[in-house]
């Protein structure tokens, strides 16, 4: 099979396309024949040695993919081969077969075709998680998502609405809001322009904004924070910024204030049952047209190298995706 390989620690134009042979699925694993990857940012640090985990060279990147079992372990039971299914990976999806434990995979459902369920799980999953089990986000609460035009952004956007949230989308460029907006964001700031704290105190009337959802992190962070309203929470979610801020701890208290983090590939490992009823609903949202992922640009397997640096380059709006077949 083919597969996109990281042989030493580096940027994108140092992967290579080779074949390799087709791993062999272990008694709790699914032989994944894959049709389309997701790029996440934690490919852009996975292959220059920045992430939290570093698999043993040589390794392919892409944490997530959808396509069809082609075989399955003995102990392996709620899928066969043929099945239509999305996984999470970790690593491994930029090759035309990957090798997933069982409780990583899940059927697609019906009317998702392989390129946004490849966009589906990390980013769903991620907001699903950061505004239900972290932010315990209510409905009529006012939610901020700073990069709303990203991936996950933008799943937290849809998601907060479903919520039942006010939801105010920032990002920095009219472009990105318009994506936003589509989206159903309720009110746009371009944080390219003016003071991002100044425009939330006359949105919100001075009260502030209950729950922020922040991928970014970077120079806004501790603006948004004074940004907050009373009991609000601050989620940290990434740092696609390349900067990860710091705090004055004084403000948590001023503000009666939570600074909560997000780790969902931790919380889908240590409550599974939790994570399922997640994607149950966000299914259901799906099903209802209430959420659908945006795929705004794919790349062939032999150009995943340039899907990474789009991404990376923070050029995207919605999700990238490798397709292999």
């Amino acid at each position: 099979m083919k597969a996109v390989l990281c042989k030493a620690f580096g940027p994108a134009e140092s992967l290579v396309l080779e074949d390799v042979a087709s791993p062999e699925p272990k008694k709790n694993e699914v032989l994944l024949q894959v049709h389309a990857a997701g790029v996440n940012f934690p490919d852009t640090l996975i292959i220059e040695g920045k992430y939290q985990f570093k698999p043993p060279f040589p390794f392919s990147p892409g944490g997530e993919a959808a396509g069809v079992v082609g075989a399955v372990g003995e102990k392996v039971t709620h899928v066969k081969p043929g099945d239509r299914v999305m996984a999470l990976t970790g690593w491994g999806s930029f090759a035309e077969e990957v090798a997933v434990p069982g409780y990583n995979v899940m059927p697609i459902p019906d009317g998702m075709d392989f390129a946004s369920a490849a966009a589906f799980g990390m980013t769903y999953g991620t907001s699903m998680h950061a505004l239900k089990q972290r932010a315990n986000l209510q409905a009529g609460e006012t939610l901020l998502v700073l990069g709303a035009s990203g991936g996950v952004g933008l799943a937290a956007v849809e998601i907060g609405k479903a919520m039942g949230a006010k939801v105010i989308a920032a990002a920095s460029s009219e472009a990105k809001l318009e994506v936003a907006k589509a989206a159903g964001a309720d009110v746009l700031i371009n944080y390219s322009e003016g003071s991002l704290k100044d425009k939330l105190k006359q949105i919100t009337g001075g009260q502030g904004v209950d729950v922020i959802y922040d991928p970014v992190g970077g120079d806004l962070f501790e603006e948004a924070f004074r940004s907050i309203a009373w009991n609000g929470r601050m989620l940290v979610v990434g740092f696609a910024s390349g900067t990860i801020p710091s705090l004055p701890a004084n403000l948590t208290l001023l503000k009666g204030a939570s600074l909560v983090g997000v780790f969902w590939g931790s919380f889908a490992q240590r409550q599974p049952q939790d994570n399922a009823a997640n994607f149950q609903q966000l299914f259901a949202w799906f099903a209802e047209g209430k959420i659908k992922p945006l795929v705004s640009q794919t790349y062939p397997l032999e150009q995943a190298a340039d899907a990474i640096n789009h991404l990376g380059q923070r050029k995207a709006v919605g999700k990238v995706v490798v397709t292999v077949r």
